[in-house]
């Protein structure tokens, strides 16, 4: 009996040192962690927006977040989510569009998370992927120049892909044998352009 009493206490011993050795990692290597992924996020605002000088984040209030939100549920992009909305700058603070953090769940692979730039006059100039796990080969090539290029200095209200050839600015080649990745980033950039046109509606304030 006593046995089964010192190896109860020592395994409870055990569990509670690793509990708390696992939440001294969490806490050391979770300041690095997010300073990374903001550092990731500003090179990918550059990246869509290599005129602006620096980029403000928009202070949402709870009711501006809950009119975007059913704006975006209205159009069709429930599943599509604006993380950081941020407005572009140039070196004399005057604003020269908008760039947003977009994740987007309908990956095959599970959330796709990009940041995209849209100029005052509703030019987007492009998207960068922060994050993706799609399949190698197949989903995987969303994150190629050769696909992201197709986003890229378009002016369009919204983005449809098809499987026959894009013949104008707003359709894009779907990928082989990829059709749901191309649907989630086809639906997250139109995400995107939701949120500009919401903003350009004057209803950030």
């Amino acid at each position: 009996m006593n046995k089964i009493i010192k190896d109860t206490i020592a395994i409870t011993l055990i569990t509670l040192v690793s509990g708390l050795l696992l939440g001294l990692v969490q806490d050391i290597t979770a300041g690095p962690i997010a300073e990374q992924q903001q550092k990731a996020k500003e090179e990918a605002y550059k990246a869509v927006f290599a005129d602006a000088d620096s980029f403000e984040q928009v202070e949402l209030t709870e009711k501006v977040s809950a009119g975007l939100e059913a704006c975006l549920d209205e159009n069709g992009y429930g599943a599509q989510n604006i993380d950081e909305f941020m407005t572009a700058l140039d070196a004399s603070g005057s604003q020269v569009g908008y760039a947003f953090t977009v994740t987007t769940s309908e990956g095959y692979g599970g959330d796709i998370q990009f940041a995209m730039g849209i100029r005052e006059d509703g030019t987007l100039n492009g998207i960068s992927i922060l994050s993706i796990g799609e399949t190698a080969g197949l989903g995987m090539k969303a994150n190629t120049d050769s696909f992201k290029d197709q986003f890229k200095d378009k002016k369009v209200e919204k983005f449809e892909y098809t499987k026959t050839g894009a013949a104008a600015d707003d359709q894009i080649d779907a990928l082989s044998g990829a059709t749901i990745t191309t649907n989630a980033m086809t639906n997250g950039v139109n995400a995107g352009l939701c949120a500009f046109q919401y903003a350009e509606g004057g209803n950030l304030k």
